[in-house]
This record gives C-alpha cells, structure tokens and sequence, in this order.
C-alpha cells in the first residue's frame, strides 16, 4: 500500500467532508481523503495510501484554514481514534452532520423531508457517560496503557486523558493503567467497560483468569479510594458480578422516571442528550392519552416508559431477553406495568403472526441499531399507523428504510434532523418522522 507512494507534499483545495470525518479532495478526477483538512481549507499534504478507486493522506501544513478551524482542546488528537473533528467548531460539526444527513436521504432514499429539525445539541466535553477502553500491557514501553485505539492502528492510544469521557474517568486514566500494571494478572486484563449512572460510575474489568486475593484487594481499593462501582467480567456480559461495594442497582433519569440497568446493557451514551431526545421524539409522535404506541427495539424502556407516563398504552419490542427482563422491571418499579408491555422477538425476521403485531397499534417509534430496521418495517407500515417516528445511529440505513416508507409505503418525510450525541466525533445520530399520504 505504501509502495510508490510520492514522497513530496501536494497543495489541493478541500472541498467536502466525507463521513469519517476527513477531508476530500480530486487530483486528476481521483478522489482523495485527507485526514486533517476541513472544508475550503488549501492544504499541503503526504500521501499515505493508494487505491484503486480513492487515494488516502493527511495533513502536512494548513495553508489557507477554515474559519470554523479550532485548536483541538485534547493534546491525544490525531492519534487517539476516540475522536476525528475536535480541530472543527462544534456548530460547524453539527452543520456537517446535518448535510450528512440530507445528503443520505437525497441519494439512497430519493427523499427529502419537508421541513428540517433544528439540531438538538447539548454537552460537547465530558459527556460520554458509555465506553469501552482497551487495557494492554506494552512491553517496549514497560507499562500498562489504557484507552481508545489508535486512529486507524490496533495499538492502544498512549493517553493521559479523555476530555470527552465522564470526568470520573477521563480525568483518571493514568489511575486505572497503574492500578492494573500492579496486579498480578495485568497482562490478562484486556478491557475496562464504563458506565456511569446516578449511583457512580461503574468500571467492569474484563479478566481472562481468575484473580488472586491480592488483585481482588487491589482493585476493592481502588473502589473505596475513588468510589468506583467495581464489577469482574470473566466470561461474556452474563457472567458480570459485582466486586465492591456490595451489590446495588444502577439507574438513570428521563424525567421523573427511574430506569435500573446494567453496567453491560445497552444504554445512550449522552446523558445530556439523551432527555431531550426522548421528548423531541414524543413531541414528533404526539404521544399522549388514549394512543397506543408500538415501540421496537424498545431496550430497557428508553422510549416506551416515559410515553406511558403520558398516557398512551405502549407494547415494547426487544430482541434481546435481558433487556426485556429489565423493561418489565422498570415499568413495575415506576407504576406502569398496567400501561406497557414487553415482548422478545427477532426483529429483523419477524412474523406477520407475531402476538405483538396483533394488539392494535395507531402510532409506531422505532430506534435500531445500525443496520437499521428494513425487515420489521416490512410488516409493520402495511398497518399504517398514524405516526411513524424513526431514531437512527446511521444516516445510510435511515434514507434507505425512508425510501422504502415514501416509494413503496405511501408515506412522506415530514421531519428530519439531527442530534449530537457524540460531539467531536463523525458519528451522525438522527430523527425522523413519517405521516401517511
């Protein structure tokens, strides 16, 4: 790949930003990523790699900067793959994601909404309350590191500190990596999943091998020094067990409702985002007394619960069990087990039988993974419900389901726009919401 690579530095005009965050280029037709450059910004910059149908680079020297240029706030940017736009304006990253956004639903979906959604924007610094941090022990250097990856590299990023993650553990990286460089298993520790919640911040080790009374009493201290929640993983995410203190209940607030969950589970990253999208998604639905709403992949009951709390009945469609289980558990424990109920189901080969179609629904609020939710909509949009509001983690795979919904559905595009759940980053977190024609 490196191979006849030209070795002096190029000068081209930047004029797009692509998805991942880079900018992009032509020389002689041939487009080119630049790691490093912003829009109408003149560049220098090397040549890292050659492909057929794009070449790669990155930034030698910013002749001409964007005026939405900023000095990125964290000293690991550019190495550390956590984070690929601090060196742009955080309005300008939403703006970009919002072209992002409009971009996708025009070519994949040929569909544009008829109004755009002003951006929902929130915390931009030690917001990242979810994370999973790699743990190795690196021999050339004789210590323990732990963080994000490398930028584009398996190696774990030399890091001193996050200014994107919760401050309980950005703040503390140097802390975890001695903490683990003295346990006797600190080369059996591969990862350290985090979660914060109302109770602190939960840190569950990853250990390959049982560990020694000596390393349990190590990281119990850690715990009680900096109050840490401490959990061991030995095996996959059933097998967590809490390690100190003794066992209690994580949580999280939207609005005045309680959601348990745990450290493992599937939950939204920002915190301060996370309420607003909630009720932007209510709001979109216009979720109130007397509807009854479907949610799919309703998780532990994000949406569903606080759109029973305004009084619609709410059936909650989940593929995993355990967040079924803990759906269940939250409605009993906030009083709405009358007004929602959970069912496990595979949604991506779902059933024209199943029980959970055969309720009666006259609203429907879907937020799938990444692969998006093209097989349950299948089924679902031929019972045409009144409202169809559609959260999404991938602009490609929402303009894709919206031109099934618009083409084939009978539906129009009547909201749509974005959220920044994840500042600084290229990742594009949307809303949207169909009527039918």
């Amino acid at each position: 790949m490196g191979r006849g690579l030209p070795k002096e530095p190029v000068t081209v005009e930047v004029t797009d930003l692509a998805h991942d965050g880079r900018g992009v280029a032509r020389i002689e037709g041939k487009t080119v990523f630049i790691d490093g450059a912003l829009v109408g910004e003149e560049v220098r910059f090397v040549y890292t790699a050659r492909r057929r149908n794009h070449d790669e680079g990155r930034v030698d020297q910013v002749l001409r900067p964007s005026p939405e240029r900023v000095e990125p706030r964290c000293a690991h940017f550019g190495v550390c793959g956590g984070c690929s736009l601090q060196h742009l304006a955080p309005r300008a990253q939403i703006q970009a994601k919002q072209r992002t956004l409009m971009e996708n639903l025009r070519r994949i979906g040929k569909v544009e909404p008829e109004a755009v959604l002003e951006p929902l924007t929130g915390p931009t610094w030690g917001y990242r309350g979810k994370a999973r941090l790699g743990v190795k022990y690196v021999v050339k250097k004789g210590r323990v590191l732990v963080g994000f990856r490398e930028r584009g590299k398996p190696y774990i990023a030399d890091l001193e500190r996050c200014e994107v993650l919760h401050p309980s553990v950005g703040e503390h990286l140097p802390l975890l990596a001695e903490t683990i460089a003295g346990l006797e298993a600190y080369a059996r520790i591969p990862q350290i999943e985090v979660a914060v919640a109302d109770e602190g911040t939960a840190l569950v080790f990853r250990n390959l091998d049982p560990l020694s009374e000596g390393d349990t009493a190590r990281l119990c201290g850690l715990a009680e020094q900096h109050g840490y929640l401490v959990y061991l993983q030995p095996k996959g995410p059933e097998s967590v067990v809490p390690l100190y203190p003794e066992p209690i209940g994580l949580s999280y607030r939207v609005g005045d409702l309680s959601l348990g969950f745990e450290p493992t589970d599937f939950t939204q990253v920002n915190a301060g985002i996370n309420g607003d999208m909630v009720n932007r998604a209510l709001e979109l639905g216009e979720i109130g007394e007397g509807d009854r709403l479907l949610e799919l992949f309703c998780g532990l009951g994000n949406f569903s619960l606080p759109a029973a709390r305004r009084g619609a009945r709410v059936t909650g469609v989940e593929g995993e069990a355990a967040l079924v289980e803990r759906a269940r558990a939250n409605a009993e424990a906030n009083g709405l087990a009358d007004s929602a109920r959970f069912y496990t189901a595979d949604l991506f080969e779902p059933s024209a039988d199943a029980p959970w179609l055969q309720g009666g629904f006259n609203k429907v609020l879907l937020d799938p993974p990444r692969s998006g939710a093209q097989e349950v909509l299948e089924v679902v949009a031929p019972k045409r419900p009144e409202r169809v509001v559609y959260v999404s983690c991938n602009p490609a795979t929402l303009a894709r389901d919206a031109g099934a919904l618009v083409h084939e559905h009978g539906y129009r595009l009547a909201y749509a726009g974005v959220m920044d759940m994840f500042p600084h980053t290229a990742h594009v977190e949307s809303i949207a919401l169909f009527l039918p024609e």
